[in-house]
């Protein structure tokens, strides 16, 4: 199969080809998130986990074949970890850390497939997070700046921080990618865990362009009202992009609320928003799409993959 499948557009543009070949650069217009050509698209795909831990072992070229061919997927997400338990992460080993993100990103750019680097981090708007921050994203803007598929979401998901912290930080960040000569889609974070996107559509950032705003569920937690918050963003002007959402509960596990999640994926392809499924991993947790022991490469069979994983990889695929 080909990653084609899992774009869906109403686009001038060319209609076959590799996603990155069919759309482009991605762009903001109003409060969507279009291609080069203008035309509104809905990308799906997978995000994989924190880049340590039991996600480690899939950061490599052959899964994301796997993803391309298998899957159909027409983006995937590298969540480099920044610091976790205060010995782990890009900002204690950030060779190995951005080792592991060059490996997604370039294995993505020659499929063709578009890729989030994605400061996968709670904290970031700390001092010594962000000045981290903005180093890796000049250095990431400077190497990839070009390439069309290539997004760069600057943090992943403020827990506490107010909304006029998450946006003076991410100010800054963008700076060093614009400052690098790149004006690729930058996404970023919002609120108690990207939930608050009605918050920042009240005072959205205006010193930079080409910007949307994450939006993350968890179906069997977040229902109606975060819907809402969703739709109230949207009618003041915000573009949104769901870089992380899981089938279970907001912890990852529990049990799986499909009819809720069918409710969210209708929700979504309804106002095109793209979105990533979280994710590659074979953790012993609900919202994991592998079984334990699946190899790091694949491809998996259908029998190494969770019963989340065999249903968001079918409506991936869907038209």
């Amino acid at each position: 199969m080909s990653a084609t499948s899992s774009t869906t557009s109403t686009g001038t543009g060319p209609v076959t080809g590799t996603p990155v070949e069919r759309h482009g650069s991605l762009q903001v217009m109003g409060n969507r998130v279009v291609d080069a050509y203008g035309a509104e698209l809905q990308l799906k795909g997978m995000s994989l986990f924190w880049s340590v831990w039991e996600g480690e072992k899939f950061y490599n070229a052959a899964a994301v074949n796997t993803l391309v061919d298998g899957w159909d997927v027409s983006v995937v997400r590298a969540a480099m970890t920044v610091s976790v338990e205060g010995r782990y992460g890009y900002l204690h080993n950030p060779d190995a850390e951005k080792r592991k993100v060059k490996t997604i990103v370039d294995a993505a750019i020659a499929r063709g497939i578009y890729v989030i680097i994605d400061w996968h981090d709670h904290d970031a708007a700390l001092t010594s997070h962000k000045d981290a921050a903005k180093r890796f994203f000049r250095e990431m803007a400077t190497e990839y700046g070009d390439e069309p598929g290539v997004i760069f979401e600057v943090y992943n998901e403020p827990d506490n921080e107010t909304w006029a912290q998450v946006k003076s930080y991410a100010e800054e960040v963008i700076g060093e990618i614009r400052g690098a000569g790149s004006d690729n889609l930058v996404i970023v974070g919002t609120p108690t865990w990207s939930q608050d996107v009605d918050v920042a559509a009240r005072s959205p950032i205006t010193r930079y362009s080409n910007i949307a705003y994450t939006l993350h569920f968890y179906a069997a937690t977040h229902k109606d009202y975060l819907r809402t918050k969703a739709s109230n963003a949207m009618s003041a002007g915000l573009p949104l992009f769901v870089t992380e959402w899981g089938t279970c509960s907001a912890s990852g596990d529990g049990a799986l609320d499909l009819g809720e999640s069918q409710t969210w994926l209708d929700f979504l392809r309804t106002n095109k928003i793209s979105w990533l499924n979280w994710s590659i991993v074979d953790k012993a947790e609900a919202c994991a799409a592998l079984r334990s022991g699946a190899g790091a490469s694949g491809p998996w069979s259908d029998g190494q993959l969770t019963d989340s994983g065999r249903w968001v990889k079918a409506k991936i695929q869907a038209p």
